[in-house]
């Protein structure tokens, strides 16, 4: 079984510490979750990167979250990063979190490729959302409010 919630949002902070500085990200929000998910998060310049633990599977993973008036987008750092070019094929990063050295491990690779991403992402919208869509993203509409 992965490292509990408490040890998770403590690694997950150190592995964003450097980078969320360098990038300006506002974090960790975190906390939520629920018995069988922990979730931090770090955002800025209009993206979310939530990082996940799945407590029963053993994994984390990072997702890239995008929000527009109309939308929203959600997808893995490891499709996105293939997409986008920065790394040539998927396989290259840990999602195993079953020891404490293993979550640090697949925190440090996939934190990698946030820094790797986060000027593709970060900038225009319509482009961010069009390469987080060739990336396989997760997309809803939002509630209209009013």
């Amino acid at each position: 079984m992965a490292p509990g919630a408490e040890a998770f949002h403590g690694e997950a902070r150190a592995a964003f510490a450097d980078v969320a500085q360098r990038l300006g990200l506002a974090g960790p929000a975190g906390g939520e979750g629920d018995r069988h998910l922990a979730v931090v998060s770090y955002a800025g310049s209009g993206v979310t990167y939530k990082a996940v633990l799945g407590l029963w599977q053993g994994d984390v993973e990072i997702h890239v979250c995008r929000r527009t008036a109309l939308t929203e987008c959600k997808v893995g750092i490891e499709g996105l990063a293939v997409c986008a070019g920065v790394v040539d094929r998927r396989g290259r990063v840990s999602f195993d979190a079953r020891s404490l050295r293993r979550l640090r491990r697949s925190l440090a690779g996939q934190v990698r490729y946030v820094e790797l991403v986060h000027p593709l992402v970060s900038g225009d919208p319509d482009e961010a959302l069009s390469l987080m869509r060739a990336a396989g993203a997760r997309e809803w509409r939002r509630p209209a409010v009013g």
